[in-house]
């Protein structure tokens, strides 16, 4: 605390550094993470993140779009006037569900959320997949050898001397993309 010769804290300091916080913040959330002690319980734990602050925030509002997505249907709309005549239906309104698609870049291929990809696509969780070529071509590479998990910091030239590729914290070895070559070279 900043003093004048009189030991008084000056009004400008006060005024500009020691201001009233708001009673309550408007819309604000409390930030609380899950109490383990409850035991573990996934859906619990996974509907916290969104209280949970930094990423986690972001990757709860995920789930609960997801979950919003996989839960509608177009019974849950009023039907409008100008409806087509199939969809006034309400077997068909029951029926109808969202479109899911799932973007995603190549390193989600190269890591290990390649399986969550595989899991959602295996179960026909997405009904549409948006990709890079590399997404395609890092999804090959991984069934045909495996990443493994390095560090942000290696030097590339070290790497490039083993062999080596670093994608992100992921250590590729060069023999993966060999493997790759060899497989789809004759395809095209």
């Amino acid at each position: 605390m900043v003093e004048n010769k009189q030991g008084e804290v000056p009004d400008e300091l006060n005024k500009n550094v020691y201001v009233d916080s708001v009673a309550e913040i408007e819309g604000g959330q409390l930030v609380k993470g899950y109490d383990f002690n409850k035991g573990v319980d996934y859906e619990a734990v996974f509907k916290s993140y969104i209280n949970t602050g930094f990423q986690a925030t972001n990757l709860g509002m995920a789930i609960e779009e997801v979950n919003k997505m996989i839960k509608w249907r177009l019974s849950d709309e009023p039907i409008a006037e100008d409806e087509n005549e199939n969809f006034k239906d309400p077997e068909v309104r029951k029926k109808t569900r969202c479109t899911i698609f799932l973007g995603y870049t190549s390193n989600m291929a190269s890591c290990g959320m390649r399986e969550y990809l595989r899991y959602l696509c295996e179960h026909k969780m997405v009904d549409c997949i948006v990709t890079t070529t590399g997404g395609i071509e890092e999804d090959i590479m991984k069934c045909m050898a495996p990443c493994y998990i390095g560090d942000f910091a290696l030097k590339g030239k070290t790497l490039r001397e083993q062999g080596l590729n670093r994608i992100g914290n992921l250590i590729v070895p060069n023999k993966n993309y060999a493997h790759l070559e060899k497989w789809f070279l004759p395809i095209v």
